[in-house]
């Protein structure tokens, strides 16, 4: 699926390089198909970074995929240009009178507090509320898998005595028959996490509205979602790059935290040896799949 995304955006250089197929503007508009529309709420402080994490991924099928770059405007980012943000984000008002195929809610790094506390709050809700009736997939990923859980389904986060950072074995909950998410998925496959706040299982289970697709035993919950594909929620982060784990542990360090390896990463438990990536072929398969099977599959061709 190409990604139709401005020329100049700094991560096109990097996935041109990888071989994903990345298509500017004036090469889209001659193609006559319906393109996949889906809008992507970046909250990680890193913006560029996550970017390509995200298209990289979502560059690997048939189809044509247009992007919009979704910003807050009650919270400014400090680790991008605001050059960066003018030419390449827009804000929700901007957006509110569309309708989109599907959306990307990011983590942020605002576990430690309460929902309410959080300074876009209010802005954050108002996006969910919205997309409940303009988008038909909603794919949320760690703070955003939370967020979604606390406000939709109300399932609250517990903080961690310390943090969950490493790749951690899961296995498909239920997985003689798993469901369409989880498609050519191994019976157990591994995924990184990173994050100083987890959900309770049990709470999970019991809730009527949702499935626990995935779940690890060190790690906790990974994969949820809503009995019909509107919401899925992501714990953990199947998009990261192989040293995104490295940078982030580098990165505490460096700030005086005191902060553990993470678990089952680095060969040998040595920060010293180069990480390997195991789970690059199932991140790319959660998002085909998202795409194929809650996002093209089931959007209508005209929105009414």
């Amino acid at each position: 699926m190409p990604i139709r995304i401005p020329r100049h955006l700094p991560a096109a250089q990097l996935l041109e390089k990888e071989n994903i197929f990345v298509m500017d503007d004036e090469r889209a508009i001659t193609q006559d198909i319906r393109p996949l529309n889906i809008v992507i709420l970046n909250l990680m402080p890193e913006k560029q970074k996550t970017e390509a994490h995200l298209l990289r991924l979502l560059g690997n099928s048939p189809l044509q995929v247009n992007i919009t770059f979704l910003k807050t405007v009650t919270y400014e980012a400090k680790n991008v240009s605001a050059s960066h943000m003018r030419e390449f984000y827009t804000d929700f008002s901007s957006i509110r009178h569309r309708r989109f195929d599907g959306m990307i809610i990011t983590g942020a790094p605002i576990e430690h507090f309460d929902f309410e506390d959080v300074q876009y709050w209010t802005e954050i809700t108002d996006m969910m509320n919205w997309a409940e009736e303009h988008v038909t997939s909603i794919l949320h990923i760690c703070w955003g898998a939370q967020a979604a859980l606390y406000h939709h389904y109300g399932i609250t986060k517990f903080p961690l005595q310390e943090k969950c950072s490493g790749i951690f074995h899961h296995r498909i909950y239920h997985g003689e028959n798993p469901i369409k998410l989880l498609r050519g998925f191994d019976d157990e496959f591994i995924a990184p996490h990173s994050r100083y706040t987890n959900i309770s299982e049990e709470e999970v289970l019991q809730h009527s509205e949702l499935k626990l697709v995935a779940s690890s035993k060190e790690a906790g919950p990974f994969l949820i979602m809503d009995k019909d594909g509107k919401h899925i929620m992501a714990t953990g982060h199947l998009e990261y790059d192989t040293h995104t784990l490295q940078e982030e542990y580098e990165r505490d360090l460096n700030r005086g935290l005191n902060v553990r390896l993470p678990a089952h990463y680095f060969p040998n438990n040595n920060p010293n040896e180069r990480p390997i990536n195991r789970w690059r072929s199932h991140a790319h398969l959660l998002f085909s799949n998202w795409l194929n099977y809650y996002v093209y599959q089931e959007t209508p061709y005209v929105w009414e």
